[in-house]
This record gives structure tokens, sequence and C-alpha cells, in this order.
């Protein structure tokens, strides 16, 4: 099975793209009770042979969809003002235009050698990062200093890179703003999906997205992220967080040996 962009070519086994398009389900899920599901589909994009510019890209685009589906549920149950979003959301699409032509414009052979440090950042970040509460505290910073900063911030990384962001939202929320776990979660979803949506588009006028596998994968997000936006399961997370940060170091060790030969 062959995908092409552009003048290269990639093959893929059936295996291989099944198992891909099941990758996407569980981020999809995932990301929908926790966040970071491209913390998943990322590496294992890298893993079966996507040159990185081209991971970014068609993991952007697959994840738009996962995360549209857990807005509109969060958004209909009533646990999103996108009223109060507003400003926030002007700004994280700002930093994601800012962070997707950044990365455009680094050398390909440049991004392979980043790409592997990137990674071992966010196991990182996992690993360590706090649970959100779940009761409401008082903010810590204002509004007006808040969405510039966090949302433009956040928005550049997630244009650049991505993984983890949703998290970084969420965590921002309940540590700046004093949101408590469900409404922190809720509230990142509009941010995420404003960013993806931006940096998707960027990356599709750029032509480095992977149509037939991201179309597939976009369609399994979709049910993930329904099924996850549907459940609360707060065990769930300690132990999906293993998981991943065992994964991400897998393929960023994998990476740098590959680079070294």
């Amino acid at each position: 099975m062959f995908f092409t962009w552009r003048e290269r070519k990639i093959e893929l086994s059936l295996t291989l793209f099944i198992s891909l398009i099941i990758v996407a389900f569980i981020a999809g899920f995932i990301s929908a009770i926790a966040g970071s599901g491209g913390a998943i589909v990322l590496p294992v994009l890298l893993w079966a042979g996507l040159p990185p510019l081209n991971a970014l890209a068609t993991n952007k685009f697959q994840s738009v969809f996962g995360t549209l589906s857990s807005t509109i549920n969060f958004f209909y149950k009533g646990h999103i003002d996108l009223h109060a979003l507003r400003p926030m959301l002007c700004y994280a699409f700002v930093g994601s235009v800012l962070g997707t032509f950044l990365v455009q414009q680094i050398s390909t052979d440049y991004l392979s050698l980043m790409m592997p440090y990137l990674l071992i950042v966010l196991a990182l970040y996992m690993l360590l990062s706090p649970t959100l509460d779940d009761e409401d505290l008082p903010p810590k910073l204002s509004e007006c200093i808040f969405s510039p900063v966090i949302g433009g911030g956040i928005g550049l990384y997630g244009g650049f890179f991505g993984p983890g962001m949703g998290s970084f939202f969420a965590i921002a929320f309940a540590s700046f703003r004093g949101f408590n776990m469900r409404k922190a979660t809720a509230f990142t979803k509009p941010l995420v999906l404003i960013v993806n949506t931006t940096s998707m588009v960027i990356f599709l006028w750029g032509g480095h997205i992977v149509w037939g596998l991201a179309i597939a994968m976009a369609a399994s997000q979709i049910v993930g992220a329904r099924l996850g936006s549907n459940l609360v399961i707060h065990r769930g997370v300690t132990l999906i967080k293993p998981i991943i940060v065992l994964m991400t170091l897998a393929i960023a060790f994998k990476l740098l040996l590959e680079g070294a030969s």
C-alpha cells in the first residue's frame, strides 16, 4: 500500500495501516479524557517511517476531527463558555500561525535532529506533570495576562510541534485560573481545536499531509473521542501516562540511534 505526496512515496503494509487506525482511535479516546493524544500518534507515525514534517502534518489533520467531536459533545452538555474563551482563542490562533510557518522554515534534516530531543522533553513533561484537582481554586493570573501569555504561547508550541498541548492548556487553566478538572478539560478543547485546525490548513497549503492515511485516522479519531468524552475515568489517566512516557522515550531513542548510524 503506497501513499504519495509531492515527489516522495512511502509504503505501508495493510497490517501497519490498520494498526495506525487503531492507534488513532485510542488517541482520540484518551485525548478526550486527559489530553495528549498527539503524544501517542506522532511517535507512532515517525516509527512507521513518515518524515518529521509529514508526520506533524498528518497528525494535525487526524487530531482535528477527534477534538471537534469531543468539543461538540462538551459544548452541548454545557461545559464550555465560548464567549469567555474568545480572547484566548484569538491569541491561540495567532500563535498557531507563527508556529506552523516557523516549523516549515526548518530543513528536514535539522527537524529530524530536533525531533528525538523534543520527544524526550515531552516524555519528561508527561512523567512529571501534576494531576488536576476536582475543586475550583482562586485564580493566580488575571484574564488579560493569562490569555495572551498562555493562549499565544501554547498556540505557538502547538503550531510548531503539538503533542501534549491539551495537557499544557488544562494544567494552565487549573494552575493559573483555578479551574476544576472537568472545567479545565472542557475549556481546553476549543483551544486545541483552533490551534490544530489553523496548523492543518497551513500544512495542507504546503502539501505535507499524507491524505489516505490522514482521512482513515481522522474517522477513527472521531469515534474514539466521542466515546472518551462520554466517560469519566479518573483512574484511567494513571494507567495511560506511563505507557505514553515509555513509548515516547522508545521512539526518541530509536530516532537517535538511526541518526547516529
